[in-house]
């Protein structure tokens, strides 16, 4: 059974269409799939942080990924905007589609524990800075006896990338990488990440050079074409591959039938 659960990473842009990504899931669950929803939530969180005052932070790691600065305050708003509101307003909508979603996070039930990072390295303008007080961390363990309890009740999980640390704080994930810890340890069929791009292309942002096809073996060769926050996303396929996960398909969240038509093979196929 568990070899048909499909894990579908929803970016947390404005242009990603929740409801035709909704409409996908009913269609989906008649045709007897189980299917987990991970979501984003940054520009809410961006939108939110910028009305009261704590306009959003990105840092770069020296291996060049991008990251939200949380600190205790940032995070807070992060709770308020992604977990409070965009957790539940999708949940809604699914549940007026008939659909019986549970919004969480990874604090409730642990359901995604993580390691609190002691300290973070961000370049800026060439120079190395440590930061101490951040409040994001790395996903470790995943409870997916919850997870099973929710799917064989005929719940849909619908989770916000909220983790818990070993002292009970919360953590902010990343939401790719959340999605394909959770694909790996649910022993997942396939992977969806979803955003406002077709998918990996060889020179962004021409989307004539989409790659359509990429075999596991040249993922290493995709970081360096990768830009932005989709270098995370092919680390993320990277993880849930060598996971066990079968294939991950990076696709277009902005258009009709948007995970229809990723398993149809529209996007960037990696397996």
């Amino acid at each position: 059974m568990s070899q048909s659960i499909i894990v579908v990473k929803l970016g947390g842009t404005e242009s990603v269409d929740f409801s035709a990504i909704c409409k996908d899931v009913v269609d989906l669950l008649k045709q007897g799939k189980q299917l987990v929803l991970v979501h984003g939530g940054s520009a809410e969180a961006n939108a939110l942080g910028e009305a009261l005052g704590r306009p959003p932070r990105m840092i770069t790691s020296p291996s060049g990924y991008s990251s939200r600065y949380t600190d205790r305050n940032t995070l807070e708003i992060f709770l308020m905007a992604v977990n409070g509101k965009v957790n539940s307003f999708l949940t809604e909508q699914l549940q007026m589609l008939d659909v019986n979603a549970f919004g969480l996070c990874g604090l409730d039930g642990r359901l995604l524990q993580a390691i609190r990072k002691e300290s973070i390295r961000s370049v800026e303008n060439g120079k190395c800075f440590i930061i101490r007080d951040d409040f994001t961390g790395k996903i470790v363990k995943v409870n997916t006896e919850l997870l099973h309890l929710l799917l064989n009740a005929d719940c849909l999980p619908v989770i916000a990338p909220v983790a818990v640390s070993e002292k009970g704080e919360a953590l902010n994930v990343d939401g790719d990488r959340a999605a394909a810890m959770i694909a790996t340890a649910l022993k997942a069929e396939t992977l969806i990440l979803l955003s406002a791009i077709p998918g990996l292309m060889n020179n962004f942002p021409d989307e004539s050079t989409l790659i359509r096809v990429l075999p596991q073996s040249q993922l290493e060769a995709a970081f360096e074409v990768a830009r932005g926050r989709m270098k995370k996303k092919v680390l993320g396929a990277q993880e849930a591959l060598k996971g066990g996960v079968r294939r991950v398909i990076i696709a277009d969240g902005r258009i009709q039938n948007p995970i229809i038509n990723a398993l149809a093979g529209k996007g960037t196929v990696i397996q």
